[in-house]
């Protein structure tokens, strides 16, 4: 095939190829095993030397089609249980195909109008759902963990200007560490964002009041007392329980004490959404800056996540100011959006959250947030009454901590016992969900939070733990024996 330009003729094929192939692969989806371990030998067709000239978009399209419908985890269908994955809305998927088509470079508002307009009317939009002030400043991310650093960015700003210092154009040298103080619910993608910012990954002082790791407000109190300015970062959502950090509580402290209190929600920001489970993350309106992801209880599809500050001057000041003659001047009246975030190069991801809020509005999110709470709490009841399985936290948001139990094991081999099912059910398929150690004991913990998924799909994931577990401790008895 050689050069591109020879195949501008056949652009229309192949994006039929795709279009054909999506009707049968969305509505086999809700059926197929999350992942099919007989069709693993698809990924070597993957494989091969470099091809030399090609075989052009149709060919390579269909082959692509071919090995990707077979041997994809299916995490976009209603069984994907495992870590938080939410899937795509008709409207958000068809939007991404419109972001791909369109290749808008998103970062300015001279390469597109379109992408900068319909991001600025995205963070109004998610701003009104999720009960934020209006005048909050914000940038579309990839992720949550980009969401993270871009908060705590801010955050690093603010510290330094408090020790009359500019930390975008001098750097850290000569400044103190940066205190920084957290729940024992800190996640890795915050840890990530301050090893990426200088600030130490492990630098976070956690006071906690139990093995959980609930924070202690008392202890935070006293610690904050003897520091100066300091950093908090509360988390809405902890990702083994469903818990979250006590928000309004932070926020008076950060207020008593002068300090800057980001947010980490993930998932548990869209809590928000419902009256049901607003009282999660009251006190976010009172933060200087929060992290969510589109990509989790949004159900838009990867890469997806947004970053608010309560001072949109920040943002610039943060990430702004590059001094590039060929790039338009940060102040210029249209929003630049690359000057507000760690990314340059950015595409138009605002779309499809514009596609699925108008599509469903804030009845339709608030809907699905119902829903896979009330899901959860199906499951939590079925945990409760099977004889085999025991509940390790409460059903807060739509995560499930629970763990096979069955009578006359001893508590030393629970943990090996659970292990094995983890690794069983994913290699099973016909639903996905992992371990993880909650409270120092290994357990299982879905997350339901994908917008196809039913109560039909909630009761097999109980039915093949329980149906696992039992091949599992009869076979271990066999070997007793």
């Amino acid at each position: 095939m050689g050069d591109p330009l020879n195949d501008r003729g056949n652009a229309a094929e192949a994006l039929g190829l795709v279009a054909a192939a999506a009707g049968p692969y969305l509505d086999a989806l809700p059926d197929l095993p999350v992942r099919d371990a007989s069709r693993a030998h698809l990924l070597d067709d993957l494989d091969g030397p470099l091809p030399e000239s090609g075989e052009g978009a149709p060919a390579a399209v269909a082959e692509l089609l071919r090995i990707g419908t077979g041997a994809a985890t299916h995490s976009s269908g209603p069984r994907f249980f495992h870590f938080v994955v939410g899937g795509a809305t008709p409207a958000a998927q068809a939007a991404d195909w419109v972001t791909s088509l369109l290749d808008q470079a998103g970062g300015l508002w001279l390469a597109s109008p379109l992408a900068a307009r319909a991001e600025s009317v995205v963070l109004r939009w998610l701003k009104e759902l999720l009960g934020l002030p209006p005048g909050y400043g914000g940038v579309l991310t990839p992720s949550a963990t980009f969401a993270n650093l871009t908060g705590l960015a801010c955050a690093r700003w603010w510290w330094a200007r408090r020790h009359g210092v500019d930390v975008t154009a001098d750097g850290l040298v000569g400044l103190p560490r940066m205190p920084v103080f957290s729940s024992g619910y800190v996640h890795a993608s915050s840890r990530k964002a301050l090893q990426v910012l200088g600030l130490g990954r492990d630098a976070v002082r956690t006071p906690t009041r139990d093995d959980a790791g609930r924070l202690d407000t008392a202890a935070l109190d006293r610690l904050l007392a003897d520091e100066g300015p300091a950093v908090l970062i509360g988390n809405a959502g902890e990702v083994n329980g469903g818990d979250h950090d006590p928000i309004d509580e932070m926020a008076d402290l950060a207020a008593r004490h002068g300090a800057w209190l980001h947010v980490d929600g993930a998932f548990g920001l869209f809590a928000a959404v419902s009256p049901r489970t607003a009282h999660l993350v009251r006190g976010i309106d009172r933060a200087d800056s929060l992290a969510a992801d589109g990509h989790k209880w949004l159900n838009v599809p990867y890469e997806s996540g947004v970053a608010f500050v309560r001072d949109p001057a920040v943002l610039g000041h943060a990430f702004g100011g590059w001094n590039a003659p060929y790039l338009p001047d940060p102040d210029e009246e249209f929003v630049n959006y690359n000057n507000l975030g760690p990314e340059s190069s950015r595409r138009a991801r605002a779309l499809p959250i514009w596609a699925t809020l108008r599509a469903y509005g804030r009845e339709g999110h608030r809907a699905m947030v119902e829903r896979h709470h009330d899901l959860a709490l199906r499951v939590g009841r079925r945990v409760g009454e099977s004889p085999d399985l025991e509940l390790l936290a409460p059903v807060a948001v739509f995560v499930v901590c629970f763990r096979f139990r069955p009578p006359g094991v001893p508590e030393g081999e629970l943990d090996g016992l659970n292990r094995r099912l983890g690794e069983e059910l994913v290699a099973d398929g016909r639903v996905y969900a992992g371990t993880t150690v909650y409270r120092g004991v290994v357990a299982l913990r879905p997350a339901i939070v994908n917008w196809r998924t039913t109560e039909g799909d909630v009761d097999l994931l109980v039915e093949v733990v329980r149906e696992i577990g039992a091949r599992l401790l009869a076979a271990r008895g066999s070997a007793g024996t």
